[in-house]
């Protein structure tokens, strides 16, 4: 019942968490005009775009990432499932044996 309890809150709290984080991001929206203003501006700007603003990148980038996590969960090596392992074979002889 506890952890039952606490997961639920974790849930609602991660819930809660990222509406926050939302709202934020959309209160940093600069498109939003100003219509009770009478005066009316022109501003001209060249728009010059960063490399990071492409969707090419993040898709390369979460492929790369996603390569590196698979790799590192199958340990790195090239071994492909063969282990080693050493079997010790022992014999054992008792005076009693030898008669």
């Amino acid at each position: 019942m506890k952890q039952s309890l606490q997961n639920s809150f974790s849930k609602i709290s991660m819930f809660c968490f990222f509406m926050l984080m939302t709202a934020i991001s959309f209160a940093q929206d600069s498109t939003a005009s100003n219509s009770s203003s009478s005066v009316s501006t022109t501003t001209s700007t060249t728009e010059q775009t960063m490399w990071y603003t492409q969707p090419w990148v993040w898709v390369v980038a979460a492929i790369v990432l996603i390569l590196i996590i698979v790799l590192a969960a199958r340990g790195g090596g090239s071994s492909r499932g063969a282990s080693d392992s050493v079997t010790v074979k022992r014999t054992v002889t008792r005076d009693s044996d030898t008669v």
